[in-house]
């Protein structure tokens, strides 16, 4: 399997949830407000032998007119025709900008038109009984009754190679992933095991639906990954966008 990053740069969140860009080596983090967490917001491909799939969608920002994600994908050579998959862990608007796009007349179509779009049912209806700020329903709602969308109810597999499960930890209905192929095994935890750091230290974070349960988590997939060899995709981490312990 090969793995790309697909980096749209670094920002500041706090309470508001309001993501400022940040940049790195000139803005300094203490002039943010009190209590601003800095994150790098970075979706994956991953390139398999069945699939080229897509873990969550970035922020939906746009470059030159176009989706920024679009750009990152053909910074690779890679159309969104290519796409055949998006897992997402979650529909947060930072995790979903990026799956769905507006056109001139401000209808909302799905972003990749040969995928299939993996989420969890009762995420997506969470969604809109949350709404603002953390959900932006006005882009969600063509993924209801989509033909392309696939709802999934708890945990399974996709295509006998992508395992799923519902951890309910940073998200009440948050699910993580395994892709496994051949000797390699791909883990990608989205905001339960957002960046390196979290890994290799346990505390709880107040941001999280279930900051004990996500506490306990990474520290059992970390170990978990050790022994396997996993490798590590890092959502939010601003230097180490994953890590491998394949030997």
């Amino acid at each position: 399997m090969r793995v790309i990053p697909l980096s749209e740069g670094s920002f500041t969140i706090d309470k508001t949830k309001v993501f400022v860009p940040f940049q790195k080596g000139t803005d300094d983090l203490q002039d943010r407000s009190i209590g601003s967490l800095l994150v790098e917001v970075q979706p994956f491909v991953v390139i398999t032998e069945k699939d080229v799939l897509l873990l969550d969608g970035g922020l939906g920002f746009s470059v030159n007119g176009s989706l920024q994600l679009y750009h990152n994908l053909r910074e690779h050579n890679i159309a969104p025709e290519h796409i055949t998959k998006v897992l997402m862990t979650h529909l947060h608007k930072d995790h979903a900008g990026g799956i769905t796009r507006k056109d001139h007349l401000g209808n909302y179509h799905l972003s990749f038109p040969n995928a299939t779009y993996y989420i969890q049912v009762e995420e997506l209806a969470y969604a809109f009984d949350i709404g603002f700020p953390s959900y932006l329903t006005e882009e969600l709602m063509v993924l209801q009754n989509h033909p392309q969308v696939q709802l999934l109810h708890g945990n399974g597999t996709i295509d006998a190679y992508i395992r799923y499960e519902v951890t309910g930890a940073h998200s009440k209905f948050h699910q993580v992933f395994w892709i496994t192929e051949n000797d390699d095994v791909f883990f990608f935890g989205g905001d339960d095991a957002p960046q390196l750091g979290q890994m290799r230290k346990r505390y709880s974070a107040k941001y999280d639906f279930d900051g004990k349960l996500a506490m306990e988590l990474r520290h059992e997939w970390w170990e978990q990954g050790q022994r396997e060899g996993w490798t590590f995709l890092f959502y939010h981490d601003v230097k180490h966008p994953y890590y491998s312990w394949k030997l």
